[in-house]
């Protein structure tokens, strides 16, 4: 399966000053994998895991001496590491600190070895050192599939091409347009978590195979709030992330987390699955001017969910009335067209930095208009409204236009392309469009 971030490492790797590059995202989004694929682009490649080789966490007790550390590497795995010619690939890297800490010393010693470090729940021992090299290591931001990542995985490209080639002003044929809304259904339930896609595309498009890969990747995701005790209760963390499968798309509520809980603790558990990588915040923002991020406020925002299969996964939808249901109906539960095309945007930015997004509600007291999301297009703000199906009203979008003085606003839904005065509708299959 092609990943767009491939593209980066492949541009990483030819660079002529390449520092570290450290992988960040949720567990099972693909990291190794891809640092798996770029090795074949090496003469050599040399995979540490410090989970499963415990021996090699004694190589950084001494010191963090990359030349002495690379030839004990090299002598333990019978694998030579040289200089423009081996990928040495760190996985499970928070299982040893001191190696995250030895990272740093890499770029100033080896600058020409090629080095990527990688770990599920990477980000808590990140979290736990005062500095882990600042200036000498790259992050890149991976997350679950794209819609567009899916459709060249089941071999749509010349899909990918027709739908970027459209626009407002040249909507895509009716024939090509519906059957991207189909493809968008399936993928709607099945996400992006690759081992999922994976699994339809080797079993014949079996949804419901499908499915029970997602249920399993869901037991593995609260498997692993034991590793988090020591920070927050697993009941505790249960809870809150149970909350935001109900809270999903809405302002998201701290008393409304769980009955045992109060608000410090349920603000710490929320921070702890950010921090995992499993819920993404979106901040109120009054859209007064850029950047967006200025005029947010950190205590008003929603929780978006990793990924609209685990969503429906944790929800307990119904596969069987999903599949029957006409599509507005399907992306009516729990709000999964807004939630998606968030987690769309995620997707489609930069790998190299930790995007945010905002959305608009109008602060007079009594006043129901919001708005979805506001993105900056083009050195504008853009106000966007995300509907479910090819109708609704648009009066918070007008709204907001007026009041902030825009000239235009983008509607994502089930619909062709097309405009209409100050509205510009962009199909929800294609939100890349946009980046």
């Amino acid at each position: 399966m092609k990943r767009a971030v491939f593209q980066s490492l492949i541009e990483w790797k030819q660079s002529k000053f390449h520092k570290v590059l450290l992988l960040r995202g949720a567990r099972q989004v693909g990291k190794t994998f891809i640092a798996r694929e770029l090795g074949k682009t090496f003469t050599y490649f040399l995979e540490v895991n410090f989970e499963r080789n415990s021996d090699i966490h004694l190589f950084f007790e001494q010191n963090f001496d990359p030349e002495r550390i690379c030839t004990n590497l090299s002598v333990y795995f019978g694998q030579p590491v040289i200089e423009g010619q081996t990928l040495l690939f760190f996985d499970e890297i928070q299982a040893c600190p001191k190696a995250i800490q030895a990272l740093r010393f890499f770029y100033e010693s080896k600058p020409n070895l090629h080095v990527i470090a990688a770990g599920s729940l990477l980000e808590f021992a990140l979290a736990d050192l005062p500095s882990f090299g600042v200036g000498r290591i790259r992050s890149l931001f991976m997350y679950p599939m794209s819609f567009d990542e899916f459709l060249s995985a089941i071999d749509q490209e010349m899909l990918i091409t027709l739908k970027k080639q459209a626009s407002p002003q040249q909507p895509l044929n009716l024939a090509f347009h519906n059957k991207l809304t189909e493809y968008l259904k399936i993928f709607l339930l099945l996400g992006g978590m690759p081992e999922v896609i994976n699994s339809y595309i080797n079993n014949s498009t079996n949804i419901n195979l499908a499915q029970k890969v997602l249920t399993d990747i869901t037991i593995s995701l609260w498997d692993d709030f034991v590793k988090y005790k020591k920070r927050s209760p697993v009941f505790r963390l249960r809870e809150v992330f149970d909350s935001t499968i109900r809270q999903a798309g809405g302002k998201y509520i701290y008393s409304k987390a769980g009955e045992s809980l109060n608000i410090a603790q349920a603000k710490e558990a929320l921070d702890l699955l950010e921090m995992a990588g499993l819920v993404y915040k979106i901040y109120h923002s009054s859209g007064q001017g850029l950047p967006i991020g200025s005029h947010m406020n950190h205590k008003i925002f929603k929780v978006l969910f990793l990924d609209t299969g685990l969503l429906q996964q944790n929800s307990g939808l119904k596969l069987s009335e999903i599949l029957v249901a006409k599509n507005t109906e399907m992306l009516n539960k729990g709000r999964i067209a807004e939630i998606f095309a968030g987690l769309e945007m995620i997707k489609y930015e930069i790998p190299e930095i930790r995007p945010q997004l905002y959305y608009w509600h109008r602060e007079k007291r009594g006043s129901s208009a919001e708005v979805d999301y506001l993105i900056e297009y083009k050195g504008d703000i853009v106000p966007i409204e995300v509907k479910s199906g090819i109708t609704g009203k648009m009066q918070s979008m007008h709204q907001f236009l007026s009041e902030k003085n825009r000239a235009k606003g983008i509607r994502l839904s089930m619909e062709n392309f097309a405009s209409f005065d100050k509205i510009e509708v962009i199909p929800l299959y294609a939100i890349s469009n946009l980046f």
